[in-house]
């Protein structure tokens, strides 16, 4: 096979699995630009691979993709361990709720060893049989099993307890971002949790807090403070969407840099607002 039937051999039987191990990637990963990078430099050894001798691609894709993510794991746990401030996933802005890993989720996952978290990826989102994931991550079926139910106990609270019905959930954001930016700290008072938190991740790039502000007084004085900046500088409303699961908004800042605003909404309630400045996190979204 010559070398440009070999890429188009290759690309034929790659694309139509770029998004779904792209998804596998990113949520490895936390952030959109690592896990592209990982899957096109699964796509470049695919095209030197035996393909002939691969019997089921998907599979022998994923064991790829994930191996190497496991590799990236090591390298990006030293770099979270000197960012700046709280570090948040990149966003992923959707018009439609995906529910399987929310932001807390994701979060949750951070906490876990890599094959802690490799092993509940591939069993409990992705569906994947112990064997299969034994084969991906080089240890014995039942040492699997054990990771993902270690992994399931951690972050069995991170899981979504109330579902919001999707209009219900874009509303709640569209009427958020309304109080916050006008100043009507009443009816954003009343859609405030009482242990509500709030989490920005600015990556030292652009002003952000250094650490979560915690409960719901605190919460509403940050508020009053940001309402007064964006009465002076404004603030531009984007659209509303679904924000790594979650319903929120972007808008884009006086420093014309876009920004993202997530809401965990519990029994019709704020209970965490998550917020990204980072604009190495936001590139994707221009």
């Amino acid at each position: 096979m010559d070398a440009a039937a070999n890429l188009t051999d290759a690309a034929a039987s790659f694309e139509p699995l770029r998004r779904t191990l792209v998804r596998v990637a990113y949520r490895m990963l936390g952030s959109v630009a690592d896990a592209e990078d990982v899957v096109q430099e699964a796509y470049i050894r695919w095209v030197n691979a035996e393909r002939a001798q691969v019997r089921v691609a998907e599979a022998f894709l994923r064991r790829m993709v994930m191996r190497m993510c496991l590799d990236q794991i090591k390298s990006a746990r030293h770099q979270r361990e000197t960012y700046i401030g709280p570090w948040l996933p990149d966003p992923v802005v959707e018009d439609e709720q995906q529910e399987d890993v929310t932001l807390p989720l994701m979060l949750a996952l951070e906490r876990l060893s890599p094959l802690e978290r490799a092993a509940f990826l591939l069993h409990d989102v992705f569906g994947l049989e112990f064997d299969e994931i034994a084969t991906t991550i080089q240890r014995e079926p039942a040492a699997c099993r054990q990771l993902a139910t270690r992994a399931r106990t951690h972050v069995r609270e991170s899981r979504p307890r109330f579902q919001v019905e999707k209009e219900r959930g874009l509303a709640i954001a569209q009427a958020f971002f309304d109080a916050s930016r006008t100043g009507d700290m009443s009816a954003l008072g009343a859609m405030l949790a009482a242990d509500v938190s709030l989490h920005a991740d600015g990556g030292g790039k652009r002003p952000a807090l250094g650490r979560p502000v915690l409960g719901f007084d605190a919460v509403m004085k940050l508020h009053t403070n940001l309402a007064n900046m964006f009465r002076k500088l404004g603030s531009t409303f984007v659209r509303t969407a679904f924000i790594n699961g979650l319903p929120g908004f972007v808008t884009l800042e006086a420093d014309g840099e876009l920004q993202t605003t997530a809401l965990e909404i519990e029994d019709g309630k704020v209970a965490a607002i998550y917020i990204m400045r980072n604009p190495d996190k936001l590139r994707h979204l221009h």
